[in-house]
């Protein structure tokens, strides 16, 4: 049966704002001949025009562009026992049924919550079900990505919605924005404010209950339906790491 493959990643790239914590370095074909043959003793002019293989060199956090948190981002413990890390988890959960939740509504700072979480589910009558993966789309990074001030762009999970689909046997989740919780900026004033309760909150639903969560998504405003679709997103395998660079799709069978 035919498909249609939706990207819902962003690029890894060189960042000029400094948010992403990434950077590229680009090695031609020139310089590929350069650096490989003295290696085994040949000179560049002993290949086709002096060309060999391009590379490139990427220094990143493991949570820059878009890319999964696992449990042991949160904590070091989950339901007690050691947080499993990106190369533990069950890649099971990874490939499963999406289900895209419009919380376009929102503006930057605010909580998404339960209600607006069964508000959206109510609106394209949807009830879920355990193993699906929830997509939260603010389009946030589909029209901001890499602006100045991305990162405070945002509307954020709240603890209780988060904790509301976790009880519901959702695994994996996502956002189409920097971060899951509400920005940095807005978390810490309240926290000042005397608000104690809610900063980085969605992320710490790990620590009780094992959860995973994608950031900075993309194109959920181009898939076709709410539901009735696949979602791919299998993290890199990094050996003890706390989030791992996903390359997200969305699969419609046409």
């Amino acid at each position: 049966m035919p498909v249609r493959i939706i990207d819902l990643s962003v690029p890894i790239r060189n960042d000029p704002n400094k948010i992403i914590q990434a950077q590229v370095s680009y090695q031609t074909h020139e310089e590929g001949a350069r650096n490989f043959c003295p290696v085994f003793g040949l000179d560049p002019q002993d290949l086709p025009e002096g060309k060999f293989g391009a590379a490139e060199t990427v220094t990143a956090v493991t949570h820059a562009g878009t890319h999964m948190d696992a449990p042991y981002h949160y904590w070091p413990t989950s339901e007690g026992k050691p947080a499993r890390t990106i190369d533990q988890i069950p890649l099971e959960w990874c490939y499963g049924d999406g289900v895209v939740l419009d919380l376009t509504h929102k503006q930057r700072g605010e909580l998404i919550t339960i209600e607006d979480v069964q508000g959206a589910l109510r609106k394209i009558g949807y009830k879920i079900k355990a193993w699906d993966i929830i997509l939260i789309r603010t389009d946030t990074t589909t029209k901001h990505f890499f602006e100045p001030g991305y990162e405070n762009m945002h509307a954020g999970m709240s603890r209780e919605a988060t904790l509301w689909l976790v009880e519901q046997g959702i695994k994996v989740m996502g956002i189409d924005a920097w971060g899951f919780d509400r920005p940095f900026v807005d978390m810490v004033a309240e926290f000042k404010a005397g608000v104690k309760d809610r900063l980085w909150a969605a992320h710490w639903v790990g620590r009780e209950k094992e959860y995973l969560h994608i950031e900075n998504l993309t194109n959920l405003d181009q898939i076709p339906r709410p539901y009735g679709f696949k979602v791919a997103a299998f993290p890199i395998k990094i050996e003890r790491g706390s989030g791992g660079w996903v390359r997200a799709v969305a699969i419609i069978e046409e």
